[in-house]
């Protein structure tokens, strides 16, 4: 009978002291990458006492599948239009790969947003993404550096409406590769036509331009989204109008989300546990940034590009979030 009592305190005690200590490859040292970072070692902190989540630097999302196969950190933060890539093999992949799983969304609101001079909108009569393709005018687009996920989106935009890199140089036009930062100035400038970029509603670059030049965000048709989503594993979204002075009605259009990835040879129960802390501690990663606000347990089970680890199926099966 003592035993009997005794050993499931044992258990008990062996599971309070479960404790991990991990690697999350993410970006740059800065920006919100490396707060989510310290927001799973919070939740993580929160769930098992003991554990720590260091944020890893690394090249970002497509660079994050090699860190991940080669196991130089446990976790990683991976866009879907890459997991999709790495999947099909498409470059820079040169194999599909499927030893790639996920065990939650971080957000599914980076959406491209297609904004033109609202000049060269009205000299062209341009009114949404696809009348670009039909007008075929001299136009300089502005997309992010080549190696860049946002980047490869927004050719597989540009191609699905006939106005690829090639097509537009024919028009008279150009496609200049550039950053974030880099890609406001060059509107702002005249230097650029349109950005085309993933970046999160409202931000400041955009707010930024648009004090300086008469701005427009071009929706893109139902057929375009679809087109785009099953191409690159992104998802339909739509920028609510009024988010800018300068874009009264909704904008529809499709948005690049960052998800939680591992190995598929991770042991089971630890991506259970791991799971199990983010998502009930998921306040912890919301709370690192105002950006992040609207994370939920049902958008971070929201994830179809990838499939989800076993663990962390399983834990999403008994919270009846899948």
């Amino acid at each position: 009978m003592t035993a009997a009592l005794v050993l499931p305190g044992l258990m008990m005690n062996v599971a309070a002291a479960q404790s991990y200590n991990l690697t999350v490859a993410g970006a740059s040292p800065g920006g919100l990458w490396s707060l989510l970072g310290a927001g799973l070692d919070s939740a993580m902190k929160a769930e098992f006492p003991g554990s720590t989540v260091t944020y890893q630097t690394s090249g970002g999302g497509l660079a994050n599948v090699a860190v991940l196969q080669r196991n130089d950190a446990s976790l990683a933060i991976i866009e879907d239009a890459v997991l999709q890539r790495a999947r099909e093999g498409e470059a820079p992949f040169r194999e599909p790969t499927d030893d790639i799983r996920v065990l939650a969304n971080l957000y599914t609101w980076a959406p491209m947003q297609p904004v033109m001079r609202e000049a060269f909108a009205e000299e062209y009569d341009i009114d949404s993404f696809a009348d670009i393709g039909e007008v075929k005018p001299p136009i300089t687009i502005a997309i992010n550096k080549r190696g860049n996920i946002a980047s490869s989106v927004a050719e597989t935009m540009l191609e699905t409406i006939g106005a690829s890199p090639e097509e537009v140089k024919r028009w008279g036009g150009d496609i200049i590769y550039a950053a974030s930062g880099e890609q406001a100035n060059l509107i702002q400038d005249r230097r650029a036509d349109m950005i085309l970029n993933s970046l999160f509603v409202g931000h400041s670059s955009l707010m930024q331009a648009g004090t300086s030049v008469d701005l427009t965000l071009l929706p893109l048709p139902e057929e375009i989204v679809q087109a785009v989503t099953a191409s690159t594993g992104t998802t339909p979204f739509v920028i609510p109008g009024g988010a800018y002075e300068w874009a009264p009605n909704d904008v529809p259009t499709v948005s690049i989300s960052a998800t939680l990835a591992v190995r598929s040879d991770m042991d089971e129960q630890q991506a259970y546990d791991l799971t199990k802390a983010i998502y009930e501690n998921y306040e912890k990663i919301a709370g690192v940034h105002p950006a992040m606000k609207t994370l939920s347990p049902e958008i971070m089970a929201s994830v179809e590009v990838t499939p989800y680890h076993d663990g962390a199926a399983r834990y999403l099966k008994e919270a009846g979030l899948r």
